[in-house]
């Protein structure tokens, strides 16, 4: 038995279960360190190719999904081709009664693993034949739990996209969502709304930190970008909080519960792949409000308390460039990127 072979057989198969593992199981630690790697070098790839068209980026998601399970293919098989290498009369031809050519092996252990049953080769000798058997349990195994993967990652792209559809249909910035909050005596029509949000983040900032790959699934439309939801929600509290006189203001704990959702997920997202822009992004302007009969506090006094605000704000940005997104801006259309 060459030893060597063993060797590598079985650093390809640790390296693919520790990642395999660690992506489907681990969903504390997110993505598995191969996984991590390549979403990342995906990504940036994605982006200076494709120049942020948001069609092409629309594709990386999906074929980052596809290639990881492609990666954990080609590990597993290669350990598991590797291991029965080792012995040249591993594995018998059941017709001719020879030892089973390089091709064959490759075979065998690819229909072995996919769990297609017996073929034309056969494990010679008890040992092969345990290791035959431990093959197809992995490859089962493998099987089971990718399907549960791809089913979770796709459901949580679903909700995704609904969360931040929910969230700009009620207005496309920040200034437009207050706007349209105020129903001409106080803004206590938004504290439902805010509830709501509050606990679909709460679910989406889950997802994200069990599946990062979320991060890279980039949606064509603006209003199906959960990036430009959270901003613009953030945005819009931030007004509430800071620029509306307190008498007017919605419910106190439905704000600051909100707000501690959006700073779960800033804290998920940024652990993950992103770093704060070098300077904080434009101000909302709250005279577009006081021109609508709004009671808003003095532009100084929002300004201050703006400032105090500088780290969460390019937290926010630096979130909204590396999803190739642009800050969203009062009367920005809905389809800009």
């Amino acid at each position: 038995m060459n030893e060597v072979y063993v060797i590598a057989g079985l650093l390809l198969l640790t390296a693919g279960m520790i990642d395999f593992l660690w992506t489907t199981l681990w969903l504390e630690s997110g993505a598995g360190p191969i996984t991590r790697c390549l979403s990342a070098w995906l990504w940036k790839g994605f982006r200076k190719i494709s120049g942020d068209n948001a069609k092409v980026l629309s594709t990386a998601g999906p074929l980052l999904l596809c290639l990881t399970l492609v990666i954990w293919i080609i590990l597993f098989w290669g350990g598991w081709f590797l291991i029965f290498s080792s012995d040249p009369h591993s594995l018998m031809d059941t017709q001719s009664k020879e030892p089973a050519s390089w091709s064959d092996r490759i075979y065998f252990t690819g229909y072995v693993m996919f769990t297609l049953g017996n073929g034309d080769l056969a494990p010679n000798g008890d040992l092969w034949k345990l290791i035959t058997v431990m093959e197809t349990a992995h490859g089962l195994l493998t099987i089971t739990f990718s399907v549960t993967y791809l089913i979770s990652v796709l459901s949580a792209v679903n909700q995704k996209r609904s969360f931040a559809q929910s969230v700009l249909s009620v207005g496309r910035d920040g200034t437009e969502i207050v706007q349209n909050a105020w129903n001409g005596k106080d803004f206590h029509d938004i504290d439902l709304l805010l509830v709501t949000i509050s606990s679909d983040l709460g679910k989406l900032t889950a997802q994200h930190y069990a599946f990062p790959i979320l991060h890279f699934y980039h949606s064509t439309q603006r209003q199906e970008s959960s990036i430009i939801a959270v901003t613009v929600l953030d945005e819009a509290l931030t007004i509430l909080k800071y620029g509306i006189p307190e008498q007017y203001q919605p419910n106190q704990l439905h704000i600051k519960e909100t707000r501690l959702s959006i700073k779960n997920y800033l804290d998920t997202v940024h652990n993950a792949y992103i770093h704060s822009a070098e300077q904080a992004p434009p101000e909302p302007d709250i005279t577009k409000l006081q021109q609508k009969g709004i009671p808003t506090l003095s532009k100084q006094t929002f300004q201050t308390a703006i400032q105090s605000l500088q780290e969460r704000r390019q937290l926010l940005l630096g979130i909204v460039q590396a999803g190739a997104r642009k800050w969203p801006v009062q009367g920005q259309s809905m389809d800009h990127t």
